[in-house]
């Protein structure tokens, strides 16, 4: 039987791959219209209506302090499930492509590097080498505060 939490789905974010286990991942979507809510911080790009589920949406780039960008017909919704304070929260991440599943032993994987200077980079749970590539794996429950899951849950 194969392990599950070794499972990663791969996506990127610029130039850079980033890794969540797929355990945590519901479905992948293409881009849909995305109903914007004032007042929200900028990353809360808004709702979707999935299914007939509304489902916040979270610009990924932004969240990470990236640049921007238009959408294009690479650009998708990682529909994932978070937990914070014993509730589980459904919301939709906006990456520029996603990529493949992958398998990452633990012997790949190594701790992040420590910055210091008061960055908090919790949510990087580890490296992953995968030939010559580094995959930037993501502990999705620590992505957000839980303040911001607090703004997420009233949207």
């Amino acid at each position: 039987m194969e392990r599950q939490d070794s499972k990663f789905l791969t996506f990127r974010l610029k130039e850079e791959r980033y890794g969540i286990p797929i355990i945590k991942v519901k479905e992948i979507i293409g881009m849909l219209e995305i109903t914007s809510i004032p007042k929200l911080p900028n990353f809360i790009k808004g709702v979707i209506n999935l299914r007939g589920k509304i489902i916040p949406v979270v610009d990924l780039r932004l969240k990470f302090d990236m640049d921007e960008i238009e959408y294009n017909e690479r650009t998708s919704i990682i529909v994932i499930e978070l937990v914070a304070d014993n509730n589980t929260y459904t919301v939709g991440i906006v990456v520029d492509t996603v990529q493949d599943v992958m398998d990452i032993d633990d012997d790949d994987i190594q701790d992040p590097p420590k910055y210091g200077m008061g960055i908090n980079q919790d949510f990087i749970t580890g490296m992953g080498k995968v030939k010559d590539d580094v995959i930037m794996l993501l502990n999705t429950d620590k992505i957000f505060s839980v303040g911001e899951i607090k703004t997420l849950e009233t949207v």
